[in-house]
């Protein structure tokens, strides 16, 4: 019998969230046109979704997730739908929701980094909606082991009903043609002002992403190779937030006298992003917590070798395809950065084995997996 599936799509533009979002819809969308799906999604963002097949259908709702009224209106309006199951794909339910429902968890970085500077109250109202969220839940997917392991030890989800389910690149960044040509390539560098070669970051920028560790890093390793044939004029690229809401970072800046080789890009196209994967002498991503880490593996399906964090989840999924650091430490930063730049041998191993990982990802094996969690969801009431 056919199910009837509802999907929390609210967040389809937020950086990371919307990529799984996306992603595993469209996957979703093609290996199953048995079952029936609603995706919820806000007003104006119909188009985002592209062309779905005929077992598909998108719902306006109009609700702010961040509303208190949205713990009534919300449930109230997926029940119109009557659905087997509702996929709420990041962990905010809210306290009224029907169910059953599935919960993606992403990771657990609101409960270890409070960078609103809550109150305790505050905190203690954000940790029971967080756990009551999982709780209730009949299944909940944890994008990693590491995520996995949180959910356990943290908030004493038994382990049987959490299903570890791997995210994946963006298709786009798997294809080995490169995105642009070698011409439109030097269009797109000359529009953003590069013309050295760089280090690129991508991703958001909040303080468990150490971006000003990573500031302090690349100073160090702008000294070491001030005499360098290639490398002697580095430049750091950071591609994702504005990077006026974040002080900590431009005081690093600033204090490593960094401003004139630093450069802040906000969010860019996603031919651009690729472009810029490509063009980059190395990717760099010090997080010290991530719940998965897609950025590593979508500068590994565009050849571009990865320096990331030795902690989290980001071993899990970088494998032996990265050089491995320890993100406390601004010295091995660096240290890292400089062997991956300057060791060939080490640089094309690492583009090698990059290209093989990243390839281990499949949102198609992640969909069918996402989809037999719906049966047994389905099964189980």
């Amino acid at each position: 019998m056919a199910l009837d599936i509802v999907i929390d799509g609210r967040r389809v533009r937020d950086f990371g969230i919307g990529t799984y979002i996306r992603s595993l819809v469209h996957a979703l969308s093609r290996i199953d046109g048995a079952n029936h799906y609603t995706v919820v999604t806000g007003p104006g963002e119909a188009r985002v979704w592209g062309a779905l097949p005929d077992n598909f259908r998108i719902a306006i709702y109009a609700g702010d997730d961040h509303a208190y009224s949205d713990h009534l209106l919300f449930p109230l309006f997926l029940r119109r739908f009557k659905p087997d199951l509702v996929h709420i794909p990041l962990n905010r339910v809210p306290l009224l929701m029907i169910r059953p429902y599935v919960v993606t968890i992403h990771d657990m970085v609101n409960l270890f980094y409070d960078e609103r500077k809550l109150s305790a109250l505050h905190m203690h109202l954000r940790r029971f909606r967080f756990r009551r969220g999982l709780t209730r839940a009949s299944r909940v997917i944890a994008v990693s082991e590491a995520t996995k392991r949180d959910v356990e030890n943290l908030l004493a989800v038994p382990a049987a009903r959490i299903t570890r389910v791997y995210n994946a690149p963006d298709p786009g960044f798997l294809g080995r043609e490169p995105a642009a040509g070698e011409e439109e390539r030097r269009r797109i560098m000359e529009r953003y002002q590069i013309d050295r070669p760089f280090l690129l970051y991508a991703g958001a920028i909040r303080h468990h992403k150490n971006i000003p560790r990573l500031v302090e890093a690349f100073a160090v390793l702008r000294e070491q190779l001030a005499a360098h044939p290639v490398y002697g004029d580095l430049r750091l690229v950071i591609i994702g937030d504005t990077i006026s809401q974040y002080p900590a970072v431009r005081q690093a800046v600033l204090k490593s006298k960094m401003e004139h080789a630093v450069r802040f890009l906000g969010f860019v196209p996603f031919d651009t992003l690729r472009c810029f994967y490509e063009a980059a002498a190395a990717f760099v991503f010090p997080s010290r917590h991530e719940g998965f880490g897609l950025p590593p593996l979508e500068a590994m399906a565009c050849g571009t070798p990865v320096v990331t964090s030795n902690v989290s989840s980001l071993p899990e999924v970088a494998g032996d395809a990265a050089m491995l650091v320890n993100p406390g430490n601004v010295f091995d930063i660096a240290r890292g950065i400089r062997d991956v730049l300057t060791d060939e041998p080490l640089r094309a191993e690492l583009i090698r084995r990059g290209r093989i990982q990243a390839a281990r990802f499949s949102w198609e094996r992640s969909a069918r997996e996402v989809l037999e969690i719906y049966r047994d969801v389905a099964r189980g009431h």
